[in-house]
């Protein structure tokens, strides 16, 4: 009985496939200005953290199991990777689901705080391409330029990208993601109330 209703069912899947895809729309919209321009593209983590927050939050009171953020780890990882972006953003989207798996299962899926904190790491997962960028920028800028990136983009980044731009940016995400969450909480006050989850 336990393990019926520890596993994934074929109606969890397609709530896990809905609320990836309004993760990923969201995440894009909030993301995908500040990530075209060279100069704003660190503070792409950011944006990308602003939004998704309430959908992140309803898609584990929908689905209080483990794997469904797992699962939306590997649906980014995949976007991202056909998509051209580094290598290491497809990885983090996967170590970073895992490790908001097992925070979130720390609550039983059902503590909001341990869902926030949940949310706080996997939008993490736009930062470690960032690591590359400053800690080895030759290897990322041959990786990138082999997948299309236009030499001047790299040029303005390198511009840009001030050695102060890093530490802003992860507290910086930290923090988006944190009000992102905290703003749905307060949104889906009702429907958590429905699903059991805690303050």
């Amino acid at each position: 009985m336990s393990n019926q209703k520890s596993s994934l069912t074929v109606k969890d899947l397609v709530t896990i496939g809905i609320f990836s895809a309004l993760f990923l729309i969201l995440s894009l919209i909030g993301g995908a200005v500040l990530g075209s321009n060279p100069v704003t593209t660190f503070w792409m983590p950011l944006g990308g953290a602003l939004l998704p927050g309430p959908a992140f939050l309803l898609l584990i009171a929908k689905v209080p199991k483990h794997g469904p953020i797992i699962i939306l780890g590997i649906i980014c990882a995949i976007i991202y990777f056909a998509t051209g972006m580094h290598w290491t953003m497809p990885v983090a989207y996967l170590v970073c689901g895992v490790l908001a798996d097992l925070v979130s299962s720390a609550g039983k899926f059902k503590n909001v705080w341990l869902n926030i904190v949940a949310y706080m790491i996997f939008a993490l997962s736009l930062v470690p391409t960032y690591f590359m960028f400053f800690f080895a920028r030759e290897s990322y800028m041959s990786y990138m330029l082999q997948k299309g990136t236009d030499q001047e983009y790299l040029d303005a980044m390198v511009k840009a990208g001030q050695d102060w731009v890093l530490p802003v940016m992860i507290i910086g995400t930290l923090a988006v993601a944190f009000l992102s969450g905290l703003f749905g909480k307060k949104l889906l006050k009702k429907q958590f109330e429905k699903a059991g989850i805690t303050a």
